[in-house]
């Protein structure tokens, strides 16, 4: 089944709100396959505007640079990831079968995932994978972080330490862990798929289902 999914997103990221036009929907959703196509270090706000055919002036009038333009992608993504956690885990799940749950979310592992009208969710995820590191590793951190950029990302793992915290509430490192769980559910799929000795994917199990073992492995030792 299809459907479309709107966020609203952080107003410092963007000069006019790419969902407020035709033309900023142009943008995102095409800055997506771009950036999926080429890669962030080669994509650019001319090349992006040459596949739209528009100008490099009308993409500047929504974002004033193509790392503005990739924190908000991926705002949008850690926004999707929260709704399908509370789409596909109810409140009464037992806290085990929460956990084991959000880990197949954050793995791309669900069965019957839904698809996105707006967004190839795929490049998308392939976008996390390779750049999501790329929006805060940089030196304007502190100051993009005064923004409220990272809040859907703080969210997210907000939530993934409540769950932790309910199998274990005396765990100290809730936060933590979640953070880990989700960077490493990244880290792990890119080395799996492109520098497997750095894994122990030694059988070539499915990349994804490679991390969701690893991951639930890592979880549950750590908080037994």
């Amino acid at each position: 089944m299809e459907f479309l999914l709107k966020f609203k997103l952080n107003q410092h990221l963007y000069v006019k709100d790419p969902e407020s036009s035709d033309m900023g929907k142009t943008i995102v959703q095409n800055a997506i396959d771009l950036i999926y196509e080429l890669g962030l270090e080669q994509f650019t706000f001319k090349k992006l505007s040459v596949k739209i055919h528009t100008t490099e002036a009308t993409i500047y009038r929504y974002f004033t640079s193509k790392h503005r333009l990739l924190v908000y992608i991926l705002n949008w993504y850690w926004s999707y990831l929260e709704f399908l956690t509370e789409m596909l885990i109810p409140a009464d799940t037992p806290a085990c079968d929460k956990l084991r749950r959000l880990l197949t979310i954050i793995t791309h592992c669900q069965k019957n995932e839904r698809q996105l009208m707006d967004y190839n969710l795929d490049h998308l995820h392939n976008i996390v994978i390779s750049d999501s590191s790329k929006s805060y590793l940089v030196k304007e951190v502190d100051t993009i972080n005064k923004e409220m950029a990272f809040n859907p990302l703080k969210s997210l793992c907000k939530r993934i330490s409540a769950i932790i915290l309910e199998i274990r509430p005396d765990y100290p490192y809730a936060r933590s862990l979640a953070s880990t769980l989700l960077e490493t559910a990244h880290d792990q799929q890119f080395f799996s798929e492109h520098l497997p000795s750095l894994t122990d994917n030694m059988s070539h199990q499915q990349h994804k289902k490679y991390v969701l073992n690893y991951l639930t492995q890592l979880a549950f030792s750590a908080i037994k």
